[in-house]
């Protein structure tokens, strides 16, 4: 049983060392996680993005893609939660990992004590977020549904993407609070803000079309111009 009283959660390893790979797997599946090893970056990306993991415990240094281009990539479509390893335990390189989304970095080499508490730790705040997430009366007209990663209205999904869904998400759990552009970047697009990359003034049309095609009414987001967005309660 877990430590933290958490379900069995699936974790996906990425670590090329076939030798720490294998004690990762034992030491997981002993403390009662589901485990999947991939050896390299490219796979890695690939199980992490189609696969249903609760989390991804994954080295900087592999071969094919690395570990910090892997999670840029994956940041762009999966909110998983993500623990980086790595040899390079310098200052530059933990800020590397954080900026392009991690949740929490592990210098090499570690115990395996260590990277059990970390790995319990990540877990309970995702479990902390959802439950706050789904309480009661969030939004009076849309259902969210977390495993999903959509919202539904009167039967009809609006068929969010996963950033597309984490910004709505963010949204309404904070109604009339203004998001600086370089806020939602680094929260839901995972990477640092560039005024020439439009890709969250994309995803924001794309989450009002299709909340306007569901019929939804109860709020709207608003463009704050040279500052971000804000979502509004209609009738507040």
């Amino acid at each position: 049983m877990l430590t933290c009283n958490l379900p069995t959660a699936r974790i996906l390893a990425v670590e090329d060392d076939p030798l720490l790979a294998s004690h990762l797997q034992q030491h997981l599946q002993d403390s009662g996680y589901g485990v999947t090893l991939s050896r390299d970056g490219s796979e890695g990306l690939r199980l992490a993005v189609e696969g249903d993991f609760d989390l991804v415990l994954m080295d900087i240094l592999l071969p094919g893609i690395s570990g910090l281009q892997v999670l840029q990539n994956l940041r762009e479509q999966r909110g998983v939660p993500v623990i980086l390893m790595s040899a390079l335990g310098g200052e530059q390189d933990r800020i590397a990992g954080f900026s392009q989304g991690a949740d929490d970095y592990l210098p090499k080499p570690f115990s395996m004590d260590e990277l059990k508490v970390r790995i319990e730790a990540v877990l309970r705040r995702v479990a902390y977020e959802r439950r706050e997430f789904t309480a009661p009366g969030l939004d009076p007209q849309l259902q969210f549904d977390d495993s999903r990663t959509d919202v539904c209205l009167c039967g009809q999904w609006a068929d969010l993407t996963q950033t597309e869904f984490r910004l709505l998400e963010l949204f309404v759990r904070h109604p009339e609070g203004l998001m600086t552009k370089a806020f939602l970047y680094q929260q839901v697009l995972r990477r640092a803000y560039s005024r020439h990359d439009r890709s969250l003034d994309m995803h924001i049309s794309h989450i009002r079309r299709k909340l306007l095609a569901l019929g939804y009414s109860a709020g709207r987001l608003e463009t704050v111009w040279g500052k971000g967005y804000l979502f509004t309660r209609e009738g507040v």
